[in-house]
């Protein structure tokens, strides 16, 4: 049963490396999961449907993120926004990349869209990237350190939420911490994807890109924004995203948030109502494929879990750890990586990782502090590189507007090597050292 989970995430990865179709990639891997574990192919598939439930929260906040991110788009505020790095960044290829990191992380933390924000921003910037001859595979790097390191580093927006999922998880299953100290816990890994980030600016893509001419060429990408000046419209959409804000912080729910700051829209006549049901579409057209593969790949978490091949391979892992706490932190974020890789969702993969590390964390002998940083380094782990997450699918979503950014060698590969490395062996440092 231990070696169910392992095989299933080789045959994901593998099948996603050979450019099939991550939705039918998850499938498989799932419904192979299943059918090792002992089930038949009807209850496999009934068994990843069942679990698709689970991500069903979250696809209704893309899908409202998805409108909230149209509605804006539709005032013309992020063309203020794309002129603006258009005059002050051409040339200044490396300056852009850090600018674009910058910005992304404010997603997860002072305007909450997350991913939502990238299919509006980033294909006006393709022809701006082409110019530059900027290597695409370096854009993504720098959107997904935006959606990763705000969370797993800034106890704010969707970093609270992340930071109390592990505090839960590891009070619920006996061990004693603040959320002060999840949060001191977290900033060693952090700094394992700043190091990531600086590596692939500085040095990996730091070249120029050779351009390769296309047959879809550049009809696909949106077209150079017009000169705009700041108006009324725009003061009002601030407001609305504002609003939004605070309403997702103070009822700590995405869903909420994204409804007023979409409702403010259209009671602030900022969009039109006649042009509601166009905005809802566009919203859901821009998302549905990501809201839909994190529907699946929560099925397949759903398999991997109620089998019992998760807790299988960690309980084998553990009879081999002993005492030595170097090889039991190697082992721990190794499953870790494993696991989140194949589910996609750090944020569902902390309560299962948490109820089963605790256990083997207090029994070890580490620390809160260390546990903390094992739990939450292991939930991150494998999020960048995932084919399922949305830390990867938000980034192909706006650079492959032209056809020309491939999901898997694109985005998944150079984010896997940058960040799943170094928050791996900032994360090992943490759990020794804390």
């Amino acid at each position: 049963m231990a070696w169910v989970l392992v095989i299933s995430v080789l045959l994901l990865t593998v099948l996603s490396l050979l450019r099939v179709n991550v939705i039918i990639s998850i499938i498989i891997a799932a419904v192979v999961a299943g059918l090792m574990a002992g089930l038949n192919l009807v209850e496999a598939v009934e068994m990843l449907v069942g679990g698709m439930g689970n991500q069903a929260n979250t696809a209704l906040s893309y899908i409202l993120l998805g409108a909230f991110a149209v509605a804006i788009s539709y005032t013309g505020i992020m063309n203020l926004l794309v002129n603006y790095l258009i005059r002050i960044l051409t040339g200044k290829k490396t300056m852009l990349l850090l600018v674009i990191a910058g910005v992304a992380s404010l997603s997860q933390n002072v305007v909450p869209v997350h991913i939502a924000f990238i299919p509006i921003l980033i294909p006006p910037l393709l022809k701006l990237f082409d110019r530059m001859r900027v290597d695409r595979r370096g854009v993504a790097v720098a959107l997904t350190f935006g959606l990763k390191a705000p969370y797993v580093m800034i106890p704010a927006g969707f970093g609270l939420i992340f930071h109390k999922i592990i505090y839960d998880g590891m009070v619920q299953n006996g061990a004693e911490i603040t959320m002060t100290e999840v949060a001191k816990s977290m900033i060693i890994p952090g700094l394992g994807l700043v190091a990531g980030l600086l590596i692939a600016v500085f040095f990996t893509y730091r070249k120029d890109k050779e351009m390769v001419s296309d047959v879809i060429g550049d009809s696909a990408v949106t077209a150079e924004p017009e000169k705009i000046t700041f108006n009324t419209k725009h003061f009002l959409t601030i407001i609305a995203i504002i609003s939004a804000l605070v309403i997702q912080l103070i009822t700590d729910n995405l869903i909420i948030g994204a409804l007023t700051g979409l409702i403010m829209m259209f009671v602030f006549l900022v969009i039109p109502f006649k042009k509601g049901d166009d905005i809802v579409a566009d919203g859901v057209r821009m998302m549905s494929t990501i809201a839909f593969v994190m529907l699946v790949a929560a099925g397949y978490g759903n398999i991997l879990t109620e089998t019992g091949a998760v807790s299988a391979l960690v309980e084998v892992s553990s009879s081999y750890l002993g005492e030595n706490k170097a090889l039991i932190a190697f082992v721990l974020l190794l499953v870790g990586l494993i696991i989140t890789i194949g589910i996609g969702s750090s944020f569902g993969t902390i309560p299962i990782i948490a109820a089963l590390f605790v256990p083997i964390c207090l029994t070890a002998g580490f620390s809160p502090l260390a546990t903390a940083a094992l739990i939450g380094t292991a939930g991150a782990l494998g999020d960048a590189g995932s084919p399922a997450s949305d830390s990867t699918l938000g980034p192909t979503s706006g650079l492959n507007a032209d056809g020309k950014h491939n999901h898997i060698w694109d985005t998944c590969v150079p984010t896997f090597i940058h960040f799943n490395i170094p928050l791996f062996i900032f994360g090992w440092a943490a759990a020794l050292f804390l």
